[in-house]
């Protein structure tokens, strides 16, 4: 059974930006201050902040406004991670054919400086540009390096308030985030949603026999597990505690639960494999918006009691063989008692 994703002009993509939580006006807003602020230093029309495809940028007159644009020469991050400085784009023989350098009101002018965090991976670009040449010095240089910094705090903050940092997935105000805006898109488009809510069995047991450290190399486990079981266009996120939950756009409920017996496969493929001591088990409820609309803290409550009723279920099979265990083992010891 094929899962379509949902095109990019559809969804967003589940990427590194996404878990910083970049999400529509907080993102212009902090972005905004900065754009602005490079404006008046460096004296051009257009400065912006291009993350994934989605740039943040303040235009001349359009000052506490941010908006969309796609520059000419913006190199996708990941593409490339120096800086490019073209201080007269008509002197620069690449863009010869470019109709938008030779018009009159065309770009002559572009630096793109590159914005990491992290491990150092190009996470995007700080860009300014002109319809006129710009000379650009070292103290400029030092200058849009400064800026740039300055952007990486901003993306490393937003990380902090958004990502766990045990499992490295979105935390539960991560998650809410971006499922309350995919879900949105989705209910605009017509397209189904679906939601898997997961709390691992016996996780006191594990902590209690095996130590903290131990718990924490499981919830680490789930949480890979999920990431490599579900789509990238799906939002994986860790609530709290043992209790994780799945966002599928564009997913019926026949969907889903094809995607849950692959998960389940993928964490018997695990316990098989693991030597640990204990297997990883796990309860869920499922929902979706097949049958109503709803907002993304209703589809949470419905589908944390579907899980709840899921693990009672659980400890009343699990009741069952120990109580027939328990009739075992008295019929036996009266077999050989006499």
């Amino acid at each position: 059974m094929n899962m379509s994703e949902m095109s990019i002009n559809e969804l967003y993509q589940v990427d590194a930006i996404h878990a910083f939580g970049l999400l529509a006006s907080a993102a212009e807003a902090r972005f905004e201050r900065l754009t602005r602020l490079a404006k008046r230093l460096f004296n051009v029309p257009v400065a912006f902040v291009s993350l994934a495809d989605q740039p943040w940028q303040t235009r001349s007159g359009k000052a506490g406004k941010a908006s969309l644009a796609q520059p000419p020469f913006f190199t996708p991050p990941g593409a490339s991670d120096e800086l490019l400085v073209l201080q007269d784009t008509a002197l620069d023989q690449r863009f010869s054919n470019n109709p938008l350098v030779g018009r009159d009101s065309g770009v002559r002018f572009y630096v793109g400086y590159p914005i990491c965090v992290g491990d150092g991976e190009p996470l995007g670009t700080l860009c300014l540009i002109d319809n006129q040449p710009h000379q650009f010095g070292e103290d400029d240089l030092a200058l849009l390096r400064d800026l740039a910094k300055m952007a990486e705090q901003e993306l490393f903050a937003m990380e902090l308030a958004t990502i766990d940092e045990l499992t490295r997935i979105p935390n539960r105000r991560g998650f809410d985030a971006m499922s309350e805006q995919a879900l949105s898109l989705c209910q605009r488009l017509g397209k189904p949603v679906s939601l898997l809510y997961f709390d691992l069995d016996l996780f006191k047991q594990i902590n209690d026999q095996f130590g903290h450290a131990e718990g924490d190399r499981a919830l680490q486990d789930f949480s890979a597990i999920l990431t490599k079981s579900f789509r990238q266009s799906d939002i994986i996120g860790r609530l709290g505690g043992d209790e994780f939950a799945v966002m599928l756009p564009n997913t019926t409920r026949h969907q889903a639960l094809v995607a849950l017996r692959c998960l389940e496969k993928a964490v018997q493929q695990h316990n098989r494999s693991s030597n640990r001591g204990y297997k990883l088990r796990f309860s869920v409820g499922q929902v979706d918006t097949t049958v109503a609309p709803a907002n993304i803290s209703e589809l949470m409550k419905r589908a944390d009691s579907r899980m709840y009723e899921h693990k009672k279920q659980h400890v009343r099979q699990a009741g069952k063989r120990l109580s027939q265990l328990l009739d075992l083992l008295l019929a036996t010891h009266r077999k050989y008692s006499h």
